[in-house]
Formats: C-alpha cells, structure tokens, sequence
C-alpha cells in the first residue's frame, strides 16, 4: 500500500480526564528507524494502563481509586511524559514498512506486541518501556515498533478485534501466573476476574490445570465461569481463610488484608493493578509468620510472551469482546470501561485508510 504523509489519531495533550484526549486528522505518518517497522494499525484495545497514565494516576500524588478518576500533574510510571502523546498499549496491526537496514517480520504480517516491552540495564534488569507511554502507540492509524518486540499472528485463527485484545490483559495475566508459580494441582483466587486480565487470568491458569476461584460483580459471574472457573466469589464477601495457595490481584484497596489472610501459610500473592486503591493497610505478621511470599508484577520476561504468542497462533486462547466503537469514540469507550459495565475487553477501531 502506499503510506499517506499523514493519519488521524487521538493526542494526549495533558494529564487529565478526557478533555486531554485530542482528535487529529493531521498527524505526520511516522518513519521508522533503523530496527524498527511500521505498523498500520487494524485494532486497538482499551484498558487501564492508557487511562491511567493519562490521569497521571501512577504518581504518588493520587491515593484514590482509578474509577474516582483524581489526576495529578507529575507523570507517567516512568515520569515525566513528553506531549503530545500517541497512547494505545494493546495493538494489533499489519506490517507495512521497515527502517533502513532492518530485518523483521515480512510486509504485510499481521502482527501484535506487549505493552510493557523489556529493556534491562546493567543497573536495572527489571528496565522496561511501554508503547503509547515512552513511545507512542495504537491510537492511531499508523505506529512504530521496534521490531524485536513484535510477533508475527498472521496464522492465529483470532480476528483483529480479539488479537487487539490480548497483549495487556493476556501478557499481564500470564506473567502474574509466572511469578506467583502456578501448576496444575494449584488453588488460586483471582480478583476482578470478570476484566481483561482477571478473565486471561482465568483461561490461563484453568490450561495450566489449576482450580480456580474467581472474585466478580453476580451479573458478570456467567464471564468468569464460561471462561473456566470453578467458582465464583461474590465481590465484597467473605473469604475463606488458609485456603488458596495464591492470589491473582488487580484490585488491591481496603479489602486487601482479606486477602493475605485468604492464603495458606507459604502461599504466593502476586499483584498487577490497584484498581480499588493503591494504599492498604496491613498486618505484617500476617505475612511473616506465615511465610507470604509478595510479587510486584510489570516486568515480563520476552519469554513470556513468546509461550502466549504459541497459545494464540494455536487458537488456544481467546479473549471475550464486550463492544467495539470507532476510535473516534474513544471518550465514551474509555468512559464505559471505567464504569465496569462489560466484562471482559472493549476494543477501538481506526479509520480505513484514504488513498
């Protein structure tokens, strides 16, 4: 295809709420550099990453929940960000150029990448970048990406709306699986397990042969059981106690210490998220005497990514899409995911390409 000059997108201009997020028909088509494609994009999803950094939510500043929506001025989870920003971390897209010198994926793959992309350094092995935050992304028809991160999905039986899906709420879910150390035979509690990544987290760890409890909303609980649980919990009750070997949590706030307690001694906590609050309260013996073991989950080794990249080509795995909407409709998507309507994924769609 012959690529325009320029694209229409959606800028992030400030932190804020939606306001921030500008419509533009005349954004420049970006060149790709030396090591990296471009990408047309087919597909992007929404998740709480992209309105997260857009609130300015990961600065010590906020303490509140991500649905109060309080923002605050001094950046992103790696700083300071540079506007305008292109954002979109969850991307399926076609591969339509490459960058001088540059070997990659053939023209016109199909193709996806994680959001949050490693880059270790000698003084930090855990250093990562993340696409629609350090460089900008999905929300548009057109992004770069360095081409050691993308995988090639052109044999995957998924559509472009599913595949779009994926990269957050899968790559996050299987890496909490990773690091809490899940195998068959495990009991493992999920919480928000009718979202994105506690529906992934489901799926996932039912393959691995775990039994699975999930914590939801009643209307939502038909998500988590058709997508493998064994059970559900009702949100805001009870938990039973020494009960799970670990804990999947993207929820976090004032019901946290209930779920430490609902661990065996020995068990694995392992989070990715806060939605409910990123401050808590806790009683440390509880942890200590019992031998908790507490994983902090953003890092993902490109291994991991790599065995769900298999598991999708393979049709093994597939999301649930709740609503697609015209990226120009991002105000209202990001407003409904937000407000919890859906389970599962909401999914935005570029403008066709005009010649």
């Amino acid at each position: 295809m012959t690529t325009p000059d320029h694209m229409s997108g959606v800028l992030l201009v400030a932190h804020g709420g939606p306001e921030s997020l500008v419509w533009s028909d005349s954004i420049p088509v970006p060149h790709p550099r030396r090591g990296e494609a471009l990408i047309r994009v087919a597909a992007a999803g929404v998740n709480n990453t992209d309105i997260n950094t857009r609130t300015g939510w990961y600065s010590t500043e906020v303490s509140g929940p991500t649905q109060e929506g309080e923002a605050a001025e001094s950046g992103g989870w790696a700083g300071a960000l540079e506007f305008p920003r292109i954002q979109g971390g969850d991307l399926c897209g076609h591969v339509v150029a490459l960058g001088d010198d540059t070997a990659g994926p053939a023209l016109g793959a199909r193709v996806i990448c994680p959001t949050n992309q490693a880059r270790p350094t000698a003084d930090n092995p855990f250093g990562f970048v993340a696409i629609g935050s350090e460089f900008d992304g999905a929300f548009a028809q057109f992004c770069c990406v360095p081409v050691d991160q993308l995988y090639d999905v052109t044999a995957s039986p998924l559509s472009d709306v599913e595949l779009a899906a994926m990269p957050c709420a899968f790559g996050t879910a299987a890496n909490l699986l990773s690091r809490a150390g899940v195998v068959s035979g495990s009991n493992v509690l999920i919480t928000g397990a009718s979202g994105g990544v506690g529906l992934a987290a489901v799926a996932l760890a039912k393959a691995l042969g775990a039994r699975v409890a999930g914590i939801c909303g009643a209307s939502k609980a038909w998500s988590v059981l058709q997508a493998g649980a064994d059970h559900t919990i009702l949100r805001g009750g009870a938990l039973p106690k020494d009960s799970f070997d670990m804990v999947i949590d993207v929820v976090a706030g004032p019901g946290w210490m209930d779920l430490i307690d609902a661990l065996r001694p020995g068990g694995h906590y392992a989070i990715s998220g806060a939605i409910a609050g990123p401050i808590v309260e806790a009683d440390l013996r509880r942890i200590y005497l019992r031998d908790i073991t507490l994983h902090g989950c953003t890092y993902q080794p490109p291994e991991i990514f790599a065995a769900l990249v298999e598991k999708i080509n393979a049709g093994q795995v597939r999301p649930l899409v709740s609503k697609t909407y015209s990226l120009l409709d991002i105000g209202a998507a990001q407003a409904d995911f937000m407000s919890k309507t859906f389970p599962g994924k909401l999914v935005l769609i570029p403008p066709e390409i005009t010649p």
